[in-house]
């Protein structure tokens, strides 16, 4: 007798928070929580006992704000947010000589800040930044004028230089993003095949729908590629990454084209399911390019593995001539065969392959 069909489901406080999961964050976290401390304490420190500020709580807001915890750690991004920060902190110590301190006066400062920062950016972060660096201004009192001015430029300095000398590792970011949009690619494509040897139309469906969900995750990859290689041109500790970055952001690109040719595949693989016959040998011409596409999900992280994934790649795409692989059979059962092939030459290019030797490598028709 089989054992039981169900298992522990979680519930309440255990379906709501996962352990493992917070874990998995804190550990992804570790390189920016520690950017945060060392910028934040050092850029107080010099205002502090250098500068001889009293109290120069922006060189620690300013950087803590600048840096964060975002998957987007470009300098070009923090050195943005600085200055955004920096212009709120003008517009409120000009106001302070002018107007002086006070609830409309708090007010305006924020609404001047607002328009001027809208103005300069339409990032609708660099307006909010901006805006509290200028409300801290205007309600904590400073024993001289400009000195949080100075402050904020400490800190903006503080934060870019623990970008470059104290970087995050972009590389790994890269590869764990890379790997999810392969893994998403699997998915919707075993979906397929499966659809496929069972003639069912709705589980192909279902594999149109993972297909279309897979953008997300390669806007999150080349988020983390543009970060990883704008830090690896300013930090002297990342330059050797540069080339493995960007050979990741050329599989990006193939893979990018390789999943929009992939909901051809899907459109095309519900409309012949309709009759709901079962369709072997498509099902096993499109399972072996999903193991091709394997082979390079593992050169992301071991470029030796390349060339065995090129062949292997290679291999099929040669045999995928719709004539030969379904002779007599109906042109929509061959226009799907037909949908592989830059399916197949975009699989091949993510490899590090040409495109026009990729191109070639599959049979003309």
């Amino acid at each position: 007798m089989s054992g039981p069909a169900t298992g522990v489901v979680a519930t309440g406080w255990r379906a709501r928070f996962d352990v493992r999961g917070a874990i998995a964050r804190v550990r992804e976290s570790a390189v920016p929580i520690l950017q945060i401390v060392v910028a934040a304490t050092g850029a107080y420190a010099f205002a502090f006992y250098v500068l001889g500020h009293p109290a120069p709580l922006l060189a620690a807001t300013v950087t803590v704000s600048s840096l964060g915890l975002v998957r987007d750690a470009r300098p070009r991004r923090v050195l943005e947010t600085v200055l955004g920060m920096l212009v709120g902190i003008l517009v409120a110590e000009l106001l302070l000589i002018v107007a002086g301190a006070g609830w409309w006066q708090l007010g305006l400062a924020l609404a001047v800040t607002l328009v001027i920062a809208r103005f300069l950016s339409p990032q609708g972060g660099f307006a909010i930044a901006a805006a509290i660096q200028s409300a801290i201004v205007m309600v904590v009192p400073a024993g001289a004028p400009f000195l949080r001015l100075a402050d904020g430029v400490v800190a903006g300095i503080a934060a870019v230089l623990v970008t470059a000398l104290l970087p995050r590792n972009p590389l790994r970011a890269a590869q764990r993003d890379g790997h999810r949009v392969f893994a998403g690619v699997e998915s919707a494509g075993q979906t397929l095949v499966q659809a496929l040897r069972r003639g069912d139309r709705l589980r192909a469906e279902r594999g149109l729908e993972k297909a279309r969900a897979l953008q997300p995750l390669v806007d999150d990859w080349r988020s983390s590629l543009d970060a990883g290689l704008a830090i690896a041109r300013i930090s002297p500790f990342l330059r050797r990454q540069r080339f493995e970055l960007e050979r990741q952001e050329r599989a990006r690109q193939a893979l990018d084209l390789a999943i929009r040719n992939l909901r051809v595949i899907a459109r095309r693989t519900a409309y012949v399911c309709d009759d709901g016959v079962a369709r072997a040998v498509t099902a096993d011409v499109l399972a072996d390019l999903l193991r091709g596409a394997a082979a390079a999900d593992a050169a992301l992280d071991d470029i030796s593995l390349e060339p065995a994934a090129r062949e292997a790649l290679r291999a099929i795409a040669s045999h995928l001539d719709p004539a030969k692989v379904l002779p007599g059979a109906s042109l929509g059962d061959q226009n799907l065969v037909a949908a592989m092939r830059p399916f197949a030459v975009d699989l091949l290019t993510a490899t590090g392959m040409p495109p026009a030797e990729a191109r070639a490598a599959v049979p003309r028709i």
